[in-house]
């Protein structure tokens, strides 16, 4: 008998504290992890920015290749770093209860190159690559996706950069023949090169990978990022249509303005998006 009240216990503890998880952060319900990309807080070192971002709410990670290691390591962070680093990089994200799950927007200069950095990724246990790379890469690209099965997804800066038009991505993603290979959509750089979000969310549906999210406070090239919510993205209706197709994957924050303290605003935004979600 006792054994039997002390699971009802237990079933009890679990539901509730899966309840109180799933309340504190909604996003999961729909299969979507909240983190920030670290090029946010680019004036800081690497263990810094993941610090930060703990302080936001969030429990998960981009890393972009180039910033300083900070947390008692030297180096940066890079697709060639050796063992050694890799495996204490891993085991400080551990005990800050953090996950790495992307790395980018990273590029390589050829085949063996290509192959060191889906080595890294398997290594760090990074689910998504992030790259914009150059159209005799693509086939490449799809091989080595099918091969180590993690996630590959072209991302768009601005008009007039290689990959602005959800078309041209379209494109490159065909001539890969992976179904690993998709967009990593930069909703703010759709703005800033004068196109709907919404639409091209719609056009790019069922291969949206991972999303660099940002909010801007006007259309343009000059458009700075504001608090998710409070700009011209239409925060709401782009969830909306993300939840209608099904999207499963990581939402990078990735706010580019008041860089020495733009902490307050992702803490803002995070904010924001939850409270947004809870009501879809």
């Amino acid at each position: 008998m006792q054994r039997v009240l002390t699971a009802m216990v237990l079933l009890t503890a679990i539901g509730f504290t899966s309840k109180v998880y799933s309340q504190t952060y909604p996003e999961t319900k729909l299969g979507w992890k909240l983190g920030t990309q670290t090029y946010t807080f680019k004036k800081f070192t690497f263990f810094e920015a993941v610090d930060k971002a703990i302080s936001c709410g969030v429990s998960y990670i981009e890393a972009y290749p180039g910033q300083n290691l900070g947390g008692g390591l030297e180096g940066t962070m890079d697709f060639k770093m050796p063992l050694a680093q890799r495996e204490a990089i891993l085991k400080k994200l551990k005990e800050k209860k953090i996950t790495l799950v992307a790395f980018g927007v990273v590029n390589a200069d050829n085949a063996e190159e290509w192959k060191q950095l889906f080595d890294f990724a398997k290594a760090m246990g990074v689910k998504n690559i992030n790259t914009e790379p150059k159209d005799a890469d693509l086939p490449l690209i799809g091989q080595l996706a099918n091969q180590y099965k993690i996630l590959v997804s072209f991302h768009n800066h601005p008009n007039p950069s290689h990959y602005w038009s959800p078309q041209i991505v379209l494109d490159a993603i065909a001539k890969t023949n992976s179904k690993y290979v998709g967009s990593c959509a930069d909703v703010g750089h759709w703005l800033r090169s004068g196109l709907d979000p919404l639409t091209c969310i719609k056009q790019l549906k069922g291969h949206i990978n991972h999303l660099h999210f940002k909010d801007l406070n006007e259309k343009g090239p000059d458009a700075h990022d504001v608090p998710w919510g409070t700009g011209v993205l239409g925060v709401n209706t782009i969830l909306e249509e993300l939840k209608r197709q099904k999207f499963k994957g990581m939402f990078s924050a990735e706010y580019e303005y008041n860089w020495d303290n733009n902490q307050p605003e992702v803490k803002q935004s995070v904010e924001n998006f939850r409270k947004i979600v809870t009501e879809l």
